[in-house]
């Protein structure tokens, strides 16, 4: 999840040497914070799945709010973290060889996502939950050993599903390094991606996205894992081991990126407009998640274009405009992980708190968020990364 590599832009030949990029880390707090703010959308919006959703169901102009709001996000956000940290594998696995890169993933993605499946998911579903939301629910003393002689835990990494498939990307990667047997050498003289490839590879990933959803529509999951989502998770994986070989965070030109966002935003905004009314006008809102649809087409292409302009666009807006770091924003980088990992039990302790709040779910959606976010890095910052055992892993 370390953002560390050498300084190898042309582009800042000028500038003092420097080990991280700054925009990395800003582009990645800032995704971990729209991270918090989905989950209070799903707590208020109804669309979704998470663990609690304050009752009653909106009306259908604010369903629609939340639903342009999440679908929004939900199509670039988690893709850029996995492209982010494909881009810092290659260089990972360089510097520690293969014993060492797998054992350093372990360490820092599959303990905190066994954490959170044997402490923070049990003690959420039945302490929190059920003694301030729902009493039918077993307690923990009762619960606890089933939970894990069931393997129910396996099913139980909540928003760590990211870690776990982060760790599986991972080590796929290095045992196929390992069967390859040679070094990766970075390749600067490489052409900058141009418009058809840009095109071919939305075009790939909304085909791949289509294809699975027949079988594994939005919804459904295996052990937590949202399979109709992973053709654009794996690719952007592989697009960061190739930007990183190739340097092309550093060096895609900011018109570029910024024409593509522009094209995703303006576009894109258009499209979803006129297919949100095709869908009230048919009232087909319910073949959107998959199968042999046009609905499922369309959405499935809308999110890779989307997707791939919206990456290109922060990255290189980042890169430009937010690659330096204070004292504040480098804490709120230091403390996105962790932040990641805690922010379940402390969002939902936050809306139950809210539910006496009068006020129209919108509202309460933004208060969750604002106070969802700031108590949990407080939480972070002053109690779980000062605890040491905790601390190695966060």
């Amino acid at each position: 999840m370390g953002t560390i590599l050498p300084q190898v832009s042309r582009e800042s030949e000028a500038a003092p040497a420097k080990t991280r990029l700054d925009f990395v880390d800003n582009l990645r707090w800032v995704m971990i914070v729209l991270v918090v703010s989905m989950h209070a959308a799903v707590t208020y919006g109804h669309l979704g799945s998470w663990y609690f959703v304050e009752d009653p169901k909106p009306g259908r102009e604010v369903v629609i709010v939340f639903a342009t709001y999440q679908t929004f996000l939900q199509a670039f956000f988690m893709g850029l973290l996995f492209l982010i940290a494909g881009y810092f594998v290659p260089g990972a696995y360089e510097r520690k060889g293969l014993t060492t890169f797998l054992r350093d993933r372990v360490v820092r993605l599959g303990l905190p996502s066994l954490f959170f499946m044997m402490v923070v998911q049990p003690l959420t579903v039945y302490w929190l939950l059920r003694d301030f939301a729902d009493h039918s629910r077993p307690p923990l003393s009762q619960a606890y050993l089933p939970y894990l002689s069931s393997g129910r835990f396996l099913s139980g990494s909540g928003p760590m599903w990211f870690a776990v498939a982060l760790l599986l990307f991972s080590v796929v990667y290095g045992v196929v390094r390992a069967l390859v047997g040679r070094t990766e050498d970075k390749e600067p003289e490489t052409p900058l991606p141009e418009d058809r490839q840009v095109i071919v590879l939305a075009l790939v990933m909304g085909l791949c996205t289509f294809l699975v959803r027949i079988v594994q529509p939005m919804g459904t999951n295996i052990l937590n894992m949202q399979l109709c989502y992973f053709s654009q998770y794996i690719l952007l994986f592989l697009v960061g081991i190739c930007a990183r070989r190739r340097n092309w965070l550093l060096q895609m030109p900011y018109a570029f990126g910024m024409r593509w966002m522009s094209l995703a935003l303006v576009v894109g905004g258009l499209v979803w407009a006129v297919f949100v009314f095709a869908l009230l006008k048919t009232h087909s809102e319910d073949k959107v998640s998959g199968g042999l649809t046009w609905q499922s087409a369309v959405i499935c292409f809308w999110e890779s274009f989307f997707c791939v302009g919206l990456c290109l666009g922060l990255i290189v807006l980042f890169r430009e405009k937010f690659n330096r770091q204070g004292r504040f924003t480098r804490w709120l980088s230091d403390n996105c992980f962790a932040v990641y990992l805690f922010h379940t039990p402390l969002l939902i302790g936050v809306t139950l708190a809210l539910r006496g709040l009068d006020a129209p779910k919108l509202v309460k959606f933004l208060c969750a968020t604002a106070l969802g976010v700031t108590v949990t890095y407080l939480a972070s910052s002053l109690v779980f990364r000062r605890i040491p055992l905790l601390k190695r892993i966060l």
